[in-house]
């Protein structure tokens, strides 16, 4: 016959001396205790995962697996905790009948180790698709963007059209704002009175219209001296 009650006393000191930092007693009817299991592969602090164990044995232990629970956790997604406890069932399961505490506890460690390298992993992806990122976008700084016949036209189109409304707005505002004026050449040909306004206007003058004949001098009271005109030459009146 089994002795449970033993096989549990002796894996419980096996365990204190192995994980003497990180072992906990609860309780000791039933046996209860924790051991917090922290991430072996991280290079930084912020890196490190960290879980605390609850073991409970049942009274049949090993042939029955005990319970289990994460009682805390520190850089560790729900996602993964749920998966280190399903963990924990399938090795419970495969170690029926032999003290295995070690075991479970040795598959998390491993487990917390690969979700570590998953996230350097990930985080070095990122890195690359940044640097990647800003590599291409300082191509396109440099050498512009490949024009093609498809994104010409399309700039093309849309060019045309902000200059159509540039140019719609401005006609509209010149509308409104009473700025729009004809030139001499529209005026004349949108109003044809325009063509006889000086004949007429001289018509209504008549003879109402005064010279100052006091403002012009007889041509004979004018003294011209051929001799002031530099073309002048005596031997041509001579010969006439």
């Amino acid at each position: 016959m089994t002795d449970y009650a033993e096989e549990q006393r002796n894996e419980l000191e096996a365990l204190e001396s192995i994980y003497a930092d990180s072992f906990t007693v609860l309780s000791s009817s039933p046996a209860s205790f924790s051991i917090t299991v922290t991430s072996e592969a991280a290079e930084e602090e912020e890196e490190n995962i960290q879980v605390a164990l609850k073991f409970t044995y049942a009274g049949s232990y090993p042939d029955q697996a005990p319970l289990y629970e994460i009682v805390s956790q520190e850089n560790l997604e729900d996602a993964d905790a749920s998966g280190i406890l399903t963990l924990l069932e399938e090795q419970a399961q495969e170690n029926l009948g032999m003290v295995m505490i070690f075991t479970l506890v040795s598959a998390v460690q491993d487990r917390l180790n690969e979700i570590v390298d998953q996230i350097k992993t990930r985080r070095e992806e990122e890195k690359v698709k940044k640097e990647r990122e800003a590599e291409e976008a300082e191509k396109v700084v440099f050498h512009g963007t490949p024009v093609t016949i498809e994104s010409f036209l399309n700039w093309k189109a849309k060019f045309e059209a902000e200059i159509a409304e540039i140019r719609r707005k401005r006609q509209k505002e010149e509308e409104q704002s009473g700025k729009s004026k004809l030139t001499g050449k529209q005026l004349f040909e949108t109003d044809h009175n325009l063509d006889t306004s000086d004949i007429k206007f001289l018509e209504e003058a008549g003879n109402s219209v005064e010279v100052d004949e006091s403002l012009f001098q007889d041509l004979d009271d004018l003294e011209l001296d051929d001799e002031d005109d530099p073309d002048f030459n005596p031997i041509d009146l001579e010969s006439d």
